[in-house]
């Protein structure tokens, strides 16, 4: 597509961007500007859309455990027996409407804000595990210490546009009050947008206290400062934590991301088009009943599918079902009307190696192509979600600025031509010295801060490292060039005194 000159990496647009400590360039979120591709026809679309329907009106959702959910539905005109919840056909899809197309989640940077939704993609850090894993001291449980480090890193990565939530489990922490340190975390160590604690309601509801006093409170009653992450226990089942962090992000108006966990093959289908139509009812129900909390608050569709090994039941990433679905799902996201989450940099691999490169690329690509809004998990992931890799996040990041790049597109200025440099040089010659490369070398292509492109004989006089050992002193360089962004005195020390008072007043669990 026409574009201005400029517009790529190390640009107009890269210089007018604002630093972090130790001088690096921070990139916008992205603006699309290449068209999302799309793999389903119209008919099997609607095909798609017609069987979630079947499911939601046939089958229906269990939502365990929460008499006012039930309650809210049965007022709202669905079928209630027990727990389960039966949507006559289009119901779903009527309550899903009130749910805004795209929305901005605020930073406390103003310069971080992100746009949910249309053409834009978000990246995010590795969302869940409980270790962490580097090439030194090798896999082990998570401490607070390493989600801080984590948090850092993403700050520092300039195609990371947002901090993430639970970058890794810091077991060294109370289980009940862990939250509290790892949202101040994120407020205090970034200053990119973050995601709220949903482990327990109350969680929820501290996570939506500090962000009061980040903020203020008008701001966040008004305008989505968190997304938190609602996961359906699939299949077609929402538990009580989810639906009680569900519900008081809703009424906070802050933004919900309703993400169906599917293990195809185990919580769905083997086949693409079932666990498709399953994941659309799923997130359909959980949609609606935020919007029956609070019509009109912020929300985001979510899809995390895997296949799995029919031979030992391992989840696998990376695979071409998977890369089916992403389309598949991104697609029904944009006509349902709501802004999509899915793909990351996914792998099965228990180190950062040529299979962790190769399935998180085979993830990360079409995640892009298919415009996808927020990535959860775009850098760090490894072993299935169990660990958190330094390394691995370094070497995630570094295709997360590749996807920056290629999701700006075609330069088709006067400049992207480059007619006056190809009449310059003439047949024969070549381009090195000429005006028009003179001019754009420094932003001409994008410039791996991980890959070694140098001779043989130079990367041996170097050391002979290869890419995981190059990571693993580019992360360990970042973290110590790290500086903490400014935050106001007051508004630090009161979120300080609230997580203090609130750890004081109940005893440490671990359980």
């Amino acid at each position: 597509m026409t574009k201005r000159s400029g517009r790529r990496s190390g640009g107009r647009a890269a210089r007018r961007a604002e630093r972090t400590g130790g001088g690096i360039e921070q990139l916008r979120y992205i603006t699309r500007d290449i068209p999302s591709v799309g793999l389903l026809t119209e008919e099997g679309l609607a095909l798609i859309e017609e069987n979630a329907d079947t499911i939601l009106e046939e089958i229906g959702i269990d939502f365990r455990d929460d008499a006012e959910a039930l309650e809210l539905f049965k007022d709202a005109g669905a079928d209630i027996d027990g727990e389960r919840v039966r949507f006559p056909r289009g119901l779903a899809r009527h309550l899903v409407s009130t749910a805004p197309s795209t929305f901005t989640q605020l930073a406390r940077n103003p310069e971080r804000s992100v746009e949910m939704g249309g053409r834009n993609t978000v990246f995010a850090p590795v969302y869940g595990p409980p270790f962490i894993y580097d090439i030194e001291k090798g896999r082990r449980y998570a401490q607070l210490e390493d989600f801080q480090n984590i948090v850092k890193l993403a700050y520092m990565t300039p195609a990371m546009h947002h901090s993430g939530g639970t970058v890794c489990e810091p077991v060294d922490v109370p289980v009940n009050k862990r939250h509290l340190d790892m949202v101040y975390a994120h407020m205090r160590f970034s200053d990119k947008p973050f995601m709220g604690s949903v482990t327990h309601p109350e969680r929820a509801a501290d996570s939506v206290e500090l962000a009061k006093i980040l903020f203020g409170a008008d701001v966040v009653d008004s305008q989505a400062v968190m997304v938190s992450l609602i996961n359906a226990n699939s299949p077609m089942t929402f538990d009580a934590t989810m639906l009680g962090a569900l519900k008081v992000y809703a009424r906070s108006n802050q933004g919900l991301l309703i993400t169906p966990f599917i293990l195809a093959g185990a919580m769905a289908p083997v086949s693409v088009a079932g666990t498709m139509a399953q994941t659309l009812a799923e997130a359909m129900a959980g949609i609606a009943l935020g919007q029956l909390c609070r019509p009109g608050s912020p929300v985001i569709f979510g899809s995390f599918l895997s296949s799995m090994s029919m031979q030992s039941g391992a989840p696998t990433f990376g695979t071409p079902e998977a890369t089916l679905a992403i389309f598949g799902l991104a697609a029904l996201a944009r006509r349902l009307g709501v802004p999509f989450r899915s793909g990351g940099a996914l792998t099965a691999s228990k180190l950062p190696d040529a299979q962790a490169a190769y399935e998180s690329a085979n993830t990360l690509l079409p995640t892009v192509l298919a415009g996808t809004n927020f990535v959860l998990h775009g850098a760090g992931w490894l072993e299935g979600g169990l660990a958190s890799g330094y390394e691995k996040f370094v070497m995630d990041a570094d295709q997360l600025g590749m996807m920056q790049v290629l999701a700006n597109g075609y330069d088709l200025s006067a400049n992207g031509q480059a007619l006056d440099a190809i009449r310059e040089v003439g047949p024969g010659s070549h381009y090195l010295g000429c005006a028009h490369t003179q001019a754009n070398f420094e932003s001409a292509f994008y410039r791996s801060p991980v890959a070694d492109n140098s001779s043989f004989e130079q990367w041996q006089s170097d050391g002979s490292k290869d890419t995981m050992q190059r990571a693993h002193d580019l992360y360990k360089s970042l973290l110590a060039s790290y500086e903490a962004p400014p935050i106001d005195p007051g508004v630090d020390e009161a979120l300080r005194e609230f997580i203090a008072k609130k750890k004081a007043s109940m005893p440490d669990a671990f359980a």
